[in-house]
């Protein structure tokens, strides 16, 4: 049997609603860690195979600052938040939006008061 080449990355919103509301989710090809664009105060996070197994899940994950990414490390079977201002370590990782559309971070670019930035992502698609 062939390794699944692809994870579905799920986030939610776990404040909202009776039982959450779903911010995105995406398959992309297997990363250690993705950004999340515009992300709430807390999070809910599960990775699974093609196949349905869960491979890490957070839950509740708390804002750690008013930032306008946040960088979801996995962790063994764990997920870590960590709310970030991108910089130049940061290019070419993927970025989650809401709504579930995957993108590569190829430009970032913020103010020193944080009070504006400026970013630039590509999108690809390819029916398997």
């Amino acid at each position: 049997m062939m390794p699944e080449s692809r994870e579905y990355w799920e986030v939610w919103y776990p404040a909202a609603a009776a039982t959450g509301l779903p911010i995105a989710r995406c398959l992309i090809d297997p990363a250690p860690a993705v950004l999340l664009h515009s992300p709430p105060d807390v999070l809910t996070v599960e990775v699974r195979s093609e196949s349905g197994e869960r491979m890490a899940y957070a839950q509740d994950l708390r804002r750690t600052q008013i930032s306008p990414m946040c960088r979801l490390r996995r962790e063994g079977d764990s997920i870590v938040r960590e709310d970030i201002w991108p910089d130049d370590s940061d290019l070419d990782s993927v970025v989650i939006l809401p709504g579930g559309e995957a993108a590569v971070l190829k430009a970032w670019w913020h103010a020193d008061d944080k009070k504006e930035w400026r970013w630039q992502v590509e999108l690809y698609n390819s029916i398997r």
